[in-house]
């Protein structure tokens, strides 16, 4: 059929057309070079350590399919995690920050989700995103075009996984087999137009290491390698290390962790309190296989122990097979999983344009120091492994010694994506390194800092924080204000400390100019950053009681501070009944405290009900007593107090008083820091709801001096000092209302 001749176009007509054929040229071009954006797979594990993996030299498993990800591209030898604890390593990525900047320092905490993450930048330059497994942050995902997590921890059978829509739905089955099966559903359901990112995030080989049944006799014949510091007597380093609660000797439980049933018959041996609820959880079909597993080795145990042929030493030496077996299967599932994922890339031809990363939250300790867990700072939880095979631009088989961290992340899968990467994201991108070899730029880090916040918690590991270089690792743990060094070249076991070796002097002042300088890179402010001192049985105790006074409410006049508050209740006892006794008053002081120690105390004292009609406010001489921390610093750790009371209490009048003079004389250091913090928080004052005093002269001689009657240790506070206290602030107490 012959067509006809089309009509003419008018001016405007052939205008529009040739404008909508211009857009449209446009939106072509762009959906093409959306799509020619490499797709990320980012499979994640828990607690895998770098020992307990081929590509890394294991010897003591084999993990064929992770290894294929090494061999077809990069493994970074040096890679290493910002805060050794799952949810805290979590945050670490999804921000490119460090836990004190992202908020989420310590398992606990609740997760920002309004924050900038990665995922949220990628779904704006066009890729679709997903998240299946393991959250582990509090808060429901954002930044996800679709998510399936599990809850808190979340189980190795039969697990229930929290859906989008704030349901809860059930499986049957093994939890890294089911969070593969829904990865690759997705995988096969995506929008095919547009790049994605896939983060399959597996719960194993978490604690408490229940393994799949195909596993269950995988190296049942054969004993793995006792590490050689599995008797470790923690000589030579800190203290601290000896008060751990994460041994294989002391503090495996009976049925938890070593998979005995029914009661502890040997409490001597194994530790009593937590059962396997794992097993509660299994169908009767997976208990009888379970049963059928550890049935007999476990009634082998008890007649050994029972009948005197097994020793102390040998007793430990079951539980570390008991456990690196158990943990040696999870890794082994978690091995098949990520075969099953490279499968279908390689089948559905993606592999080509998807680049594949495995990694998990931190390494693990096993059996390294006769731990499991992580915490510490030491290589085996430290080091984290990062894979990654990009087909094109990564070559096959290389490593790379470059020092990276989980902070760099972000950057990289942004740079990969074409996606801007923020200025707040303190971690750098290693795109220019993968595309060469691995080799790091002349201006690449030459030191990580790492910090642990989770104080007086499980496992009792102290805070404590650090940097590591190619060679060196100095680590500060602030409870006893100590310095370790270990040299990793010749002590490459960690087993002596050569802080206070002469012949490491100078190195141990480099290392700890690297310290300081990184903190002041990352805005690391102690002074804000939540601290307890919960190990402190003492300080616990009166905390405690606080705590107990705050929830009662019913307070007019609140005193928050350190030791010179608390002296209220001592030298002050007298003036503080006269002037404050029907009052309605209560003491927020605790001797030694730091600001942020105050903070860490006012978000978990459940002081809210007290909604004083005034609080007194007096802190900081203690950062400049212990740590003699710039005034900006303390001045910041002020601020973030009166931030959180004028939060708290809408309707409270604050009384912000300048810190106390000390010392000897007006030439004192620390009274000069003092002198200058005050400088700083004076403009605290808003006239309105927080109010500013300073009243030192009150102590002060005519000379500057503090005389003893009023400050015998020329900090501490005498009855007649208090009376001074007590006096200067009064009339402002009164025109305040109270």
């Amino acid at each position: 059929m012959r067509l006809g001749t089309p009509p003419a176009l008018t001016t405007a007509a052939i205008l529009a057309l040739l404008t909508a054929t211009a857009f449209g040229h446009r939106l072509a071009t762009a959906n093409d070079d959306t799509a020619k954006r490499p797709n990320i797979l980012f499979v994640f594990s828990d607690d895998h350590a770098t020992q307990a993996i081929g590509a890394y030299g294991s010897k003591i498993n084999e993990t064929p399919h992770l290894d294929r990800i090494a061999n077809d591209g990069m493994l970074f030898r040096n890679s290493f995690c910002a805060n050794s604890i799952c949810g805290p390593s979590r945050a670490c990525i999804l921000t490119g920050k460090h836990s004190h900047i992202n908020g989420f320092r310590r398992n606990g905490n609740r997760f920002d989700g309004s924050q900038m993450t990665f995922p949220k930048l990628l779904q704006d330059v066009g890729y679709q995103t997903a998240l299946i497994g393991k959250w582990h942050l509090g808060t429901d995902p954002t930044g996800f075009d679709h998510w399936e997590v599990l809850p808190g921890q979340g189980n190795y059978y039969n697990p229930v996984f929290l859906q989008m829509g704030g349901d809860r739905k059930q499986y049957e089955g093994y939890v890294t087999d089911i969070i593969t099966e829904q990865a690759l559903d997705w995988l096969k359901n995506r929008d095919t137009e547009k790049p994605f990112l896939m983060m399959c995030q597996h719960k194993a080989p978490h604690r408490n290491w229940s393994p799949p049944p195909r596993h269950f006799l995988l190296y049942k014949d054969t004993d793995v390698p006792v590490p050689e510091t599995l008797f470790d007597d923690y000589q030579g380093r800190s203290e601290l290390l000896k008060e751990n609660e994460m041994s294989i000797a002391d503090h495996m439980y009976w049925q938890h962790d070593m998979k005995l049933q029914g009661e502890n018959q040997f409490p001597e041996h194994f530790a009593s309190g937590i059962i396997n609820r794992e097993y509660q959880r299994m169908t009767d079909q997976q208990k009888t296989a379970w049963d059928a597993a550890y049935g007999p080795e476990n009634e082998a145990l008890i007649k050994s122990i029972r009948d005197g042929s097994m020793s102390e030493q040998d007793i430990v030496r079951w539980k570390y097979q008991r456990y690196i077996k158990d943990y040696l299967r999870c890794v082994q599932a978690v091995d098949d999983s990520v075969g099953q994922l490279l499968d279908y890339l390689d089948d559905s031809g993606l592999a080509e344009n998807t680049i594949v990363i495995y990694s998990s939250d931190q390494g693990f300790y096993l059996g390294e120091h006769g731990w499991y867990d992580k915490r510490w700072m030491f290589e085996e939880s430290l080091q984290m492994p990062f894979i990654i095979r990009w087909p094109g631009k990564v070559k096959s088989g290389v490593e790379s010694k470059a020092l990276i961290q989980n902070i760099d992340y972000a950057p990289t899968f942004l740079e990969i994506a074409g996606a801007g990467v923020p200025d707040e994201i303190q971690g750098r991108s290693m795109v220019s390194m993968l595309k060469n070899e691995g080799k790091a730029t002349s201006d690449w880090r030459d030191a990580i800092y790492y910090a642990y916040y989770e104080n007086a918690a499980v496992h009792n590991v102290p805070l404590h924080d650090g940097v590591r270089t190619d060679r060196y690792k100095l680590m500060y743990f602030a409870r006893t204000r100590q310095w370790n060094l270990f040299d990793l070249q010749t002590d490459p076991l960690e087993l002596k400390s050569v802080h206070d070796d002469p012949q490491y002097a100078s190195i141990l002042l480099a290392m700890q100019k690297r310290y300081w300088d990184l903190r002041v890179l990352y805005d690391v402010n102690t002074a804000t950053i939540p601290a307890t001192r919960g190990t402190e049985k003492w300080w616990a105790d009166r905390f405690q009681s606080q705590t107990r006074r705050a929830s009662q409410g019913n307070a007019d006049l609140a005193f928050i501070g350190d030791s010179i508050t608390q002296g209220w209740e001592g030298a002050g006892k007298k003036v503080w009944q006269e002037f404050y006794g029907d009052r309605s008053p209560i003491n927020l002081g605790i001797s030694g405290d730091r600001t942020e120690h105050v903070i860490w105390r006012l978000d978990k004292g459940k002081v809210n009900k007290l909604n004083p009609k005034v609080a007194v406010v007096m802190i900081g001489t203690n950062n400049t007593g212990h740590l003699m921390q710039s005034p900006d610093q303390v001045a910041q750790g002020v601020t973030a107090i009166i931030e959180d009371l004028r939060q708290r209490w809408a309707d409270t009048q604050i009384l912000l008083l300048g810190i106390f003079p000390r010392g000897a004389d007006p030439f004192d250091l620390y009274r000069l820091n003092n002198i200058a913090i005050n400088d700083r928080i004076r403009k605290l004052a808003d006239g309105s709801h927080v109010h500013y005093m300073d009243i030192g002269d009150v102590f002060l001689e005519s000379d500057g001096t503090i005389s003893k009657t009023i400050m015998p240790d020329q900090l501490h506070l005498s009855e007649a000092g208090y009376r001074l206290w007590a006096e200067a602030i009064e009339p402002k107490l009164k025109d305040l209302g109270l």
